[in-house]
């Protein structure tokens, strides 16, 4: 049948084709949203965190009293507790005459912070006074990004000792990390004593979950206790279902299974009308509905796995545009391909069902 009209069914496969794309970009969307909320806490090296009970996510993290870390290391298994600050501030771009938002983490540079080697093999700059590491992947507007160069960032002169790479996420437009010192230099409404996020590294062998709850017992209420899993949970719970952006790409998904689903089931439709003669003969050969119903379901298979391969070369090219132009972490996985071939398979079949009550109409009779 596909072979018999084959501008029919160029068509067909090319309304599919364009489905399983949507299917695979509102996917590629829905996935990475909550990835990018969680670029930052990726690359942190900590087992469990300490934030303040009033922690949204991380850009509206609040903050507690940096007294809480120094009782945490009360706990035996607690190796190691470090102090995070972050704040958003001005960025002057002089050249451009530009202002921009961007993302300043202060730490202590004799702490490891990151799993970055890029920042570590930098840390010696960030002993100078009023200088920054800028990651490379911030926007064009705030201009050339090499060592040396001064900038203005909270109308306070700051020099770029060098550059890394992770990625901006959701923080902002561009990110910068520093020290501590030259953090409160930056914002000075902003004390040490006062932290953003609190990073514990516990000792060989120590259970987070337990740690976690002993230092809930231990905590005053005005601190709250994430063990890995329980942060990234939380982080995709707020992307997923508290923002619109998750909820406008999930329903996004739904949207473009609909869209396969009337496309597949219009072309399936227009196949069975076309062909109900030939419908007929087979009928009156003695072939039942269920051995017709299978034909329809194999054809409705056939197009939606010869749409499928092309639909994946083109999302792999509209993911990394997407991820030029987005920086979002959007990425082509093994997983994705087989939801997605999945799904179209399962559009295939429910199409099938719905246009083959159509096949009531090939009456053998309306042969003679």
């Amino acid at each position: 049948m596909i072979a018999h009209e084959k501008s029919r069914s160029a068509l067909a496969i090319g309304g599919i084709l364009v489905a399983n794309l949507l299917v695979f970009l509102q996917l590629g969307f829905y996935v990475s949203v909550p990835q990018g909320g969680l670029l930052f806490y990726g690359a942190m090296r900590f087992d469990l965190m300490l934030t303040s009970s009033a922690y949204v996510y991380q850009p509206q993290s609040s903050n507690f009293p940096r007294r809480r870390l120094f009782q945490a290391l009360q706990l035996p298994d607690v190796a190691r507790a470090t102090a995070l600050y972050h704040a958003h501030g001005r960025w002057l771009n002089s050249d451009a005459g530009l202002a921009r938002d961007v993302f300043v983490i202060g730490f202590n540079p004799g702490d490891v912070i990151f799993d970055l080697p890029e920042i570590d093999g930098q840390i010696d700059a960030l002993r100078r006074p009023d200088t920054i590491l800028v990651d490379s992947a911030s926007r064009a507007e705030f201009g050339a990004l090499y060592p040396g160069r001064r900038v203005e960032v909270e109308q306070r002169s700051v020099t770029i000792g060098g550059t890394y790479r992770l990625g901006t996420g959701f923080v902002g437009l561009g990110v910068a990390v520093t020290s501590d010192l030259n953090f409160v230099r930056l914002f000075p409404n902003q004390t040490l004593d006062e932290v953003n996020l609190g990073l514990l590294t516990l000792k060989p062998g120590a259970d987070p979950d337990d740690v976690a709850a002993r230092l809930r017992a231990i905590l005053p209420a005005d601190t709250e206790v994430f063990t890995r899993t329980e942060l990234t949970n939380h982080e995709v719970r707020h992307w997923v279902t508290r923002t619109s952006t998750g909820l406008i790409f999930g329903f996004g998904v739904l949207v473009a299974m609909a869209v396969a689903l009337v496309i597949l089931n219009q072309t399936l439709s227009t196949q069975i009308t076309h062909q109900l003669p030939q419908y007929a003969t087979l009928k009156a050969m003695g072939y039942t509905d269920r051995h017709l119903g299978g034909i329809v379901l194999t054809l409705g298979l056939v197009l939606s796995t010869i749409s499928y391969v092309p639909a994946v070369v083109l999302a792999v090219v509209l993911y990394g545009i997407i991820r030029r132009a987005t920086l979002l972490p959007i990425e082509m996985t093994a997983t994705r391909m087989v939801v997605v071939l999945a799904i179209a398979w399962g559009v295939s079949a429910v199409s099938a069902l719905s246009a083959l009550r159509l096949l009531r109409r090939a009456d053998p009779v309306d042969l003679f």
